[in-house]
């Protein structure tokens, strides 16, 4: 249409969400999102919604975006667990380590945002971060590992996952990450030997 200014809604949705995982939720503004996504706030709202349904679709397409990499990554942990897990956190270790992205995790700073987040936006972070785990048990449950030891495995793999994210915002370097992993992967590997 003439004299209508057109754009695009992945492009515009792409920069929402690195500004909201930048800065976080509270501190990014309409005033903010407008910038970054080239449209004014008339234009936002009309696109997107309210500043908190333009975030749980950022939320969404985030945590969509890397859990298709985590599903792949953990795809073969019925045979080889101790690699698929290496392959999860490869995943995050390769986005801390993308300087077009901002340090850390969206699902990781959004959970610790949640004492200032509506009702409906923390319910989607927690949910987000509980998905993790979730995706990380069923993958170690159909290997060689027991339910309990699945399950445990899974919870401890995935707040190592969200520590790294953490770490990195706060400046360690990738030998202290990979330190940390290494010990996840050998706390595994010893599990697995044991059975």
């Amino acid at each position: 249409m003439a004299g209508k200014k057109q754009f695009d809604m992945d492009t515009a949705l792409d920069a929402a969400m690195i500004q909201f995982w930048h800065a976080g939720y509270a501190d990014t503004s309409v005033g903010d999102l407008s910038r970054v996504t080239g449209l004014n706030r008339s234009s936002l709202y009309a696109s997107f919604g309210d500043k908190d349904t333009l975030f749980l679709c950022c939320l969404e397409r985030y945590a969509a975006r890397y859990g298709a990499a985590y599903d792949a990554a953990l795809s073969c942990a019925a045979t080889d667990p101790v690699a698929a897990v290496r392959a999860f956190f490869d995943v995050t270790l390769e986005r801390i380590a993308d300087p077009a992205l901002p340090d850390g995790c969206l699902v990781a700073q959004s959970a610790m945002a949640i004492p200032v987040l509506s009702q409906s936006v923390a319910a989607h972070a927690k949910e987000a971060l509980g998905f993790q785990r979730r995706r990380l048990r069923a993958a170690l449950e159909a290997g060689p590992l027991g339910d309990r030891d699945a399950e445990a495995f899974a919870e401890h793999t995935a707040a190592v996952n969200q520590s790294l994210a953490v770490m990195s915002r706060a400046g360690a370097s990738p030998a202290q990450l990979l330190a940390v992993v290494g010990v996840t992967l050998d706390a595994l590997s010893q599990a697995l030997r044991g059975r």
